[in-house]
């Protein structure tokens, strides 16, 4: 099994920044797709960033020239730098890691627990 734990949310200013963490614990074989998403109260979660097994990342329009997907695959951990957050940046923000575990022939998809990002005015 794999888990996946988020840290680094909280309260900022517009026009601060925040930076999240998803450490990974477990018996990962290889990693796929590592994805952050967001949901904030009714409404649908989407996307935020994107980073592929070959290390391309893409970004949610909204976000893009202020949010920065990145990893260390020695910590097996992923990051989101968040800068020049808005108001509109305020949700819960989730990661999901599609890996394969050891013994494992296909992959899964593993989520964080989320961390609240709140950006006040």
């Amino acid at each position: 099994q794999v888990q996946l734990v988020e840290s680094g949310g909280g309260l900022v200013q517009a026009g601060g920044s925040l930076r999240l963490s998803c450490a990974a614990t477990g018996s990962i074989f290889m990693r796929n797709a590592m994805k952050w998403y967001r949901q904030a109260p009714g409404k649908q979660r989407e996307v935020v960033a994107t980073m592929t097994t070959g290390g391309t990342t893409n970004y949610a329009e909204s976000v893009k020239g202020r949010f920065t997907i990145s990893k260390d695959n020695a910590k097996n951990t992923l990051y989101l730098e968040m800068n020049s957050l808005k108001t509109e940046d305020t949700s819960v923000y989730l990661c999901k890691w599609r890996v394969i575990i050891r013994g494992a022939y296909s992959p899964t998809d593993y989520w964080g627990q989320g961390t609240q990002v709140t950006v006040s005015s």
